[in-house]
């Protein structure tokens, strides 16, 4: 099934993606943006978390650099390699992301 996710770019949305939201469907999610790709910046907290997520980090070539589960209340999770994008979706779709894929976004 498609995702559907909310784009979030300013820095307040960035901060707080899902925090205090109290669950997800399954085929949403939100695709944060970063303002340029790393690693450090890249790294989520799931503080204020009321359930686990599914993380997903893209690259600026759109491919899938790395995934894990973010455990809510966990302070930090940083992705394998560089990513521009994060992209943080129900638990249950964690398995369809693999390192290497290539994805892409089309605007709704």
């Amino acid at each position: 099934a498609p995702l559907v996710a909310a784009y979030c770019d300013s820095f307040i949305s960035r901060f707080l993606g899902l925090m205090f939201t109290r669950s997800i469907p399954s085929d949403s999610g939100l695709l944060i943006a970063e303002n340029k790709e790393s690693i450090l910046g890249a790294s989520i907290h799931m503080m204020f978390m009321n359930y686990n997520i599914a993380a997903i980090w893209i690259n600026s070539q759109m491919e899938v650099v790395d995934v894990q589960l973010a455990k809510r209340w966990h302070l930090s999770y940083v992705p394998k390699a560089p990513a521009s994008f994060i992209l943080e979706t129900h638990l249950d779709r964690i398995y369809d992301f693999i390192i290497g894929d290539i994805l892409q976004f089309e605007s709704a």
